[in-house]
């Protein structure tokens, strides 16, 4: 009696078989791309096909951005990765860590040597980038004048940013003397970036070099050696957007940034005009409020100082003096008054006091004042001798009486 494998079990004891498969876990697979389906998630799943089978396959997104080709469906190509068993589907397939083009393997051993040998002189440190103007006024681009990518790039820098002024510096970008030619046109570009360029204007900020997608062979002016170094010794600069999303040259690496496309070299450069209008009218509105709020604080500011200085204004000193004159005036005709009355008191008694030694007072009591006839008063017998005539003042008036 046989003991039956589960479906786990089975799929586990294949996936160790192909797992101990030494050329299954380090392989390359010849054939053609029959379907090709990239996910959010960055990881491409795909299908490489002959006329006589099938193999599914998945390359994963930290591999895939290694990669500087990607093809599409019907591309012939070499695939390297290694066997193994999917075991919720039950399938094998190919997990891939490379792809190239198919009958191009001298052409990527070059781009991958020289690749190897400019990364080892530091051509391709992060440190060495330069950033970007801001705001350019003046930029170069190096391509074909016949190009559609030139015509890209103007349409898109007039749409972002029409004040830059564009210099343009010709150049083949594909064939055998395009490596030469661009390599010229780097070097004038450069001239135009310094100091006193040929031209009147604002130096050269930034360089685009740029041209459309192609084939391997199309694009390898832009692996070539001369063309890298030139790109490194440029004083300005350098911008590249070389063929599609997917491509990726030599100059890519050496270029202060890196566009996956002609158009967005030429974002890359210069401005979006309406994110800087947009900007532009926050801060308007950010200024117009802080200048109302300005406003306000120094209008209450104001106010403040208004009553301070109606608190302080001489009239208000005067209005207080004035009061403090009625005031002491009132006090003063009190003072007045009552020592007035107080003099008068005394008066009256000084009056009735003087009235009570008034002789003619007296004199009206009966009483009579006899005086010598010199004047003097008699007020003692002694004084009169007899016979003496002697004046006395009645009340009612004076007669002479003779001492006896």
């Amino acid at each position: 009696m046989f003991e039956p494998l589960t479906v786990s079990a089975l799929t586990l004891h294949i996936q160790n078989l192909l797992r101990r498969d030494d050329p299954l876990q380090d392989v390359w697979v010849l054939g053609e791309i029959g379907s090709w389906r990239r996910y959010s998630s960055g990881h491409a799943y795909f299908t490489l096909k002959d006329p006589g089978a099938r193999l599914a396959g998945v390359m994963w997104r930290s591999h895939l951005l290694q990669q500087p080709w990607l093809p599409q469906e019907g591309d012939q190509v070499l695939v390297h990765g290694y066997v193994d068993v999917y075991p919720d589907r039950g399938i094998y397939q190919l997990y891939a860590d490379a792809i190239r083009p198919a009958g191009r393997g001298e052409l990527y051993a070059r781009f991958e040597a020289l690749k190897a040998r400019l990364a080892a002189e530091g051509l391709f440190d992060r440190e060495r980038k330069r950033p970007l103007p801001e705001r350019p006024a003046r930029i170069g681009v190096v391509t074909s004048e016949e190009a559609a990518a030139l015509r890209d790039v103007l349409r898109t820098l007039h749409q972002r940013w029409p004040l830059v002024e564009v210099v343009l510096f010709p150049t083949r970008v594909q064939g055998v003397d395009a490596p030469d030619q661009i390599v010229a046109a780097l070097a004038e570009a450069g001239r135009f970036g310094r100091e006193g360029a040929p031209t009147p204007g604002a130096p050269l900020e930034v360089i685009l070099l740029v041209r459309g997608g192609g084939s391997l062979e199309d694009l390898w002016a832009f692996n070539d050696e001369r063309v890298a170094r030139a790109v490194a010794g440029s004083p300005v600069p350098v911008v590249t957007g070389v063929g599609h999303e997917t491509d990726f040259t030599i100059v890519d690496f050496v270029a202060d940034h890196r566009a996956p496309t002609p158009t967005a070299a030429a974002a890359a450069v210069v401005p979006d005009r309406a994110d800087w209008i947009a900007q532009l009218r926050g801060r308007a509105q950010a200024l117009l409020q802080e200048a109302q709020s300005h406003l306000r604080r120094e209008r209450r500011q104001l106010q403040m100082l208004e009553t301070r200085l109606r608190r302080a204004h001489p009239e208000r000193a005067l209005e207080r003096h004035r009061q403090r004159l009625d005031e002491q005036t009132a006090r003063l005709h009190r003072s007045m008054a009552y020592r007035l009355q107080r003099l008068q008191e005394r008066l009256a008694g000084a009056r009735g006091h003087l009235e009570a030694l008034n002789p003619h007072q007296v004199l009206a009591r009966g009483y009579s004042i006899v005086q010598k006839a010199d004047g003097q008063v008699v007020v003692r017998p002694q004084q009169v001798h007899p016979g003496e005539r002697l004046a006395v003042r009645a009340h009612g008036g004076t007669y002479t009486v003779l001492r006896p």
